[in-house]
């Protein structure tokens, strides 16, 4: 039997196939209703039971074997369900035995339980208690889980009598729980795939591991085009040296709007005979078209505005590009491309033009403007003693700073590679927005005057990582002979790859401002850690701090799946206007020092509605913030952990929680707001000491 129903199954009524009684799976911070499937089970059979008797069995009908989970699937008539089972977990070769589920009002996807379970314990419960509650629910430690503190996967004893959804379930009532899930099977559904020849070989977009790729480098795009593969009303602005518009990949209804050649000074910004055509690689990434052969872009539905710039960077030129992008209704505006300089501020000018594109473009909403960081392997905004550089054109202390990718309005793009590392080349800094994916290279710069890349030297480890697939001049003209190249890189090509996902978030919600784009660019990312020092440097920035703001990534690759999801979400909200209270606690309380008992802020909800949206607002100042912990403690009791013990030597704490900022606020969605809300702040260390200010809480319902 396979996981669709057949005719003869769908025959059956509702009752027959599924328990009455609903079952909570808990995930994510969550709450999943599941119906028991009343035809299926699973079980887990010991090693030394021979794999070739499994249809010799009398419990049921075998069907097949799920691999990953080492589950064997049976089927029977619902009457014998429980017997079946009971007489599989008595068979002294059946280790593991579960009953099938659905989620609700889906019918078609089948959920299967292992016999595992992870567990997020708080910080203060020790490895004894630990130990106490995993005896309590026949429970046996496996390993911990890396980069969550306190966190565990356990085996369910085939002694329990409760399977492991059950178990979650009396887990997550216990104070010393923050979170516990059953490790679930669903059978995966493939996702959306262009017919373009050459698109399996667009490892960026999307690939199922590899030589030369690290697991998860490349952007998740299929699952984007599940929802949407963008728009013609959103315009790419792809601003660059030349653009062969002749392209198979550019043509389509609408495809190409008010292009412009600010160099020649008329709207065909064509390449010349000697240029390479950065532009028609860069735009290729962005949105080449879908359609049946070549590849395609990361938004291939969206337009296209190809820019050719004069190729000198004067505010003149600044304010000609932003305004045709401004005046045409460009949507984003990408711009791999900088100063070849190491040091340039932009003049007031330059700066403004940008702004009044991020503030006044899309009437009123911002056009989304992406900037290149660069390939020197420098900081945006630094010092570093200079050496060993050919002919000396760069010497001792030397100040670097790159004014566009600095600018407030600008979406500045790291790079990493095929292998999630950084991209050898990529410059850095606190004020890199994201990265996303890109060749791997030796750093270089390029001087205008000389017009010569000096390729940076003392490289000390191998450069290893894959090309990127893009659209090149037709024929023999460009990068490679052919219509395509499979070598493009640089932060060049990490821009349009942000473009592109920026161009999908506002093809799923066109409302969204130029600000909320970028806050959802951010907040979606994969947080992306590269622990090996710098090949050049030696330096080492592959970590994120307190913020999640890491100097190599910025706050991590971007991930299309995710972020057209918040984008969709958000839509769905502003068709569904919520009311909102909001309820400010300016009483200052003084933390005690060393105290598990911590402190108690209450506000009072008088008003009897259900909660849509939360969000807590806390200001504390404190010696040393990295002591505290902070909870949130609905009116139920229901308590969720706000602030780990991760704020380090920071003294001053002003920040907003929200859900989607903080998903493990997601568990008080759905509660009764009436009642007593309280903050509790703990200082878990001795010596040093501070207060809560206030704290705020808004809470939305529906209208």
């Amino acid at each position: 039997m396979s996981d669709s129903l057949n005719s003869s199954d769908l025959q059956k009524t509702t009752n027959e196939l599924v328990n009455s009684v609903d079952v909570v799976l808990q995930r994510g911070g969550e709450e999943l209703i599941l119906e028991k499937v009343l035809y299926r089970f699973t079980i887990r059979l010991a090693a030394e039971f021979p794999r070739e008797q499994l249809s010799n069995i009398t419990w049921g009908v075998w069907q097949r074997t799920i691999p990953k989970a080492q589950l064997e699937l049976f089927t029977v008539k619902p009457e014998q369900l429980e017997t079946a089972m009971s007489q599989a977990r008595d068979h002294k070769n059946v280790v593991f035995a579960s009953h099938v589920y659905k989620f609700k009002d889906n019918p078609g996807t089948f959920v299967y339980l292992s016999d595992q379970i992870t567990i997020q314990f708080a910080t203060w419960v020790d490895t004894a208690k630990i130990k106490s509650i995993a005896t309590t629910f026949k429970l046996v430690e496996n390993k911990p889980i890396l980069g969550l503190p306190n966190t565990f996967v356990f085996f369910v004893n085939k002694q329990a009598t409760d399977n492991p959804i059950k178990i979650t379930n009396q887990l997550q009532s216990l104070p010393e729980v923050l979170a516990a899930e059953p490790n679930i099977f669903i059978q995966q559904e493939p996702h959306y795939k262009p017919a373009d020849s050459l698109y399996p070989e667009q490892w960026y977009l999307n690939h199922n591991s590899g030589n030369l790729l690290g697991i998860g480098s490349h952007i998740s795009v299929e699952q984007a085009w599940d929802i949407t593969r963008g728009l013609r009303s959103v315009v790419v602005a792809v601003v660059d040296d030349s653009f062969d518009l002749n392209h198979p990949d550019f043509q389509g209804m609408g495809k190409v709007v008010a292009p412009r050649d600010l160099k020649e000074n008329d709207f065909l910004p064509l390449p010349g005979e000697k240029e390479t055509s950065h532009g028609t690689a860069c735009a290729g990434i962005a949105v080449a078209e879908e359609n049946g052969t070549g590849i395609v872009g990361v938004a291939p539905g969206c337009a296209l505005m190809p820019i050719r710039t004069t190729g000198y960077l004067d505010d003149e030129s600044i304010e000609d590009i932003f305004n045709w992008a401004i005046d045409k209704g460009a949507s984003v505006i990408s711009c791999s491309w900088g100063a070849s300089a190491v040091y340039f501020p932009l003049s007031l000018r330059q700066k403004a033009a940008i702004t009044r594109a991020a503030t006044q473009g899309r009437n009123g909403k911002g056009c989304v403007i992406v900037f290149a960081a660069g390939n020197a392997n420098r900081p945006i905004d630094g010092v570093i003693n200079e050496q060993n550089w050919p002919k000396n054109i760069l010497q001792g202390k030397t100040a670097w700073l790159s004014g566009f990718a600095l600018h407030p309005d600008v979406i500045a793009v790291a790079a990493s590679t095929s292998l999630n590392k950084k991209a050898a080349y990529s410059n850095w800094g606190a004020n890199i927005s994201v990265c996303a994916p890109s060749n791997n290279a030796p750093p270089g710069m390029w001087f205008q005057e000389t017009g010569f890349v000096y390729t940076q030297p003392t490289i000390t480890t191998a450069i290893s990582g894959l090309g990127m697939l893009t659209t090149d001049q037709l024929g023999a003209a460009g990068y490679n002979p052919g219509n395509f190249t499979n070598n493009f890189g640089g932060t060049s090509s990490a821009t349009p790859v942000v473009a592109g996902v920026a161009a999908l978030i506002l093809s799923a919600n066109p409302n969204l401002t130029a600000q909320e784009v970028n806050r959802i660019l951010q907040e979606t990312t994969d947080k992306i850690v590269d622990p090996d020092p710098d090949s050049q440097l030696g330096l080492r920035g592959g970590s994120y701090d307190s913020n999640g703001h890491c100097i190599w990534f910025g706050y991590g690759k971007v991930n299309a799946a995710k972020a057209v999801r918040a984008a969709e979400q958000l839509r769905i909200v502003a068709l569904n206007p919520s009311q909102e209270i909001r309820v400010e606690n300016k009483k200052e309380i003084m933390i005690p020092d060393f105290d598990k008992l911590g402190i108690r802020s209450a506000i009072a909800i008088n008003q009897n509605v259900t909660v849509a949206d939360i969000q807590v607002t806390i200001n504390i100042v404190h010696d040393f913030l990295g002591d505290l912990e902070i909870y949130l403690i609905a009116p139920n009791n229901q308590q969720v952990l706000l602030q780990s013990r991760t704020l380090g030597r920071q003294t001053q704490l002003q920040r907003t929680y929200t859900v989607r900022s903080h998903p493990v606020l997601k568990q008080l969605l759905s509660l009764a707001a009436k009642g007593l809300w309280q903050l509790q702040v703990i200082d878990y260390s001795p010596q040093d000491m501070g207060k809560l200010n206030s704290w705020e809480l808004l809470l939305g319902y529906g209208g």
